[in-house]
């Protein structure tokens, strides 16, 4: 069996429907994490202004609403 580079590195094309699905999959990915962070964020920054709205003595908000 002899060694050469064509035996271990075979350059295989790939379609444009597998680099696309690739693509797409790892773009969903980032997207999703994304997605989760910022709901994550929202959720605390909300938790937050119900705290600092009920804590403050008249019970209204700074703005007068």
């Amino acid at each position: 069996m002899t060694v050469t580079k064509d035996r271990f590195f075979k350059p295989t094309k790939l379609s444009a429907d597998a680099k696309a699905k690739t693509t797409n999959s790892i773009v969903r990915d980032i997207l999703d994490s994304e997605v989760a962070e910022r709901e994550k964020k929202t959720q605390k920054l909300r938790s937050l202004r119900l705290a600092q709205v009920s804590a403050s003595p008249s019970g209204t908000s700074r703005f007068g609403k």
